[in-house]
């Protein structure tokens, strides 16, 4: 495989595998913020910001952590004849199949996109007390998008070497 090619993949795979993992503990921040809800709405005035910081931290967890998940092929996946395929027939289709992935992320980062740039352009807020802006949020869900699509053709390249009989795994833990 080409060297470009080679690189891209460690430096795609260790970017996402450090921030995936900082997502995964991302998530006691999402249960401190429930847990003052909790704390406020028993022994003090309800907090406005709770309910929604909950949900944008919950949106951050699972968007920034999705290319974490597709470089640990902890997707889901029909293993009806999947699982009892050989390494390299595995490689053949998911190197097809990849490109339905792509387009799908595409269309989403689309969307995403004109939506933070209308959010952005409009100065859209939420609909409740707090009122908080909306377009980082937006913008969170449009980074994590790219993210998983740089992982997708992170996954599309070893793939390819795969079938060529080359192994490219850049797996390293922190």
């Amino acid at each position: 495989m080409p060297r470009f090619i080679v690189g891209y993949v460690r430096i795609i795979d260790r970017f996402n595998r450090r921030i995936g993992r900082l997502m995964m503990y991302s998530i006691f921040i999402m249960v401190g913020i429930l847990l003052w809800s909790s704390i406020s709405k028993t022994f003090f005035l309800p907090s406005l910001w709770t309910l929604e910081s909950a949900q944008f931290a919950m949106v951050a967890y699972y968007i920034l952590g999705g290319a974490y998940s597709i470089q640990l092929n902890a997707n889901v996946r029909m293993d009806l004849f999947y699982g009892q395929w050989s390494p390299q027939t595995k490689a053949w289709v998911d190197a097809f199949t990849v490109f339905f992935l792509l387009f799908f992320l595409g269309v989403l980062l689309y969307g995403g996109y004109e939506s933070m740039m209308y959010s952005w352009e409009y100065n859209q807020r939420s609909r409740t007390a707090w009122r908080p802006y909306l377009w980082p949020i937006k913008a969170v869900m449009c980074v994590g998008f790219i993210m998983m699509m740089l992982q997708a053709l992170s996954e599309l390249f070893k793939d390819i070497a795969r079938i060529r009989g080359v192994e490219l795994e850049a797996r390293e833990e922190l």
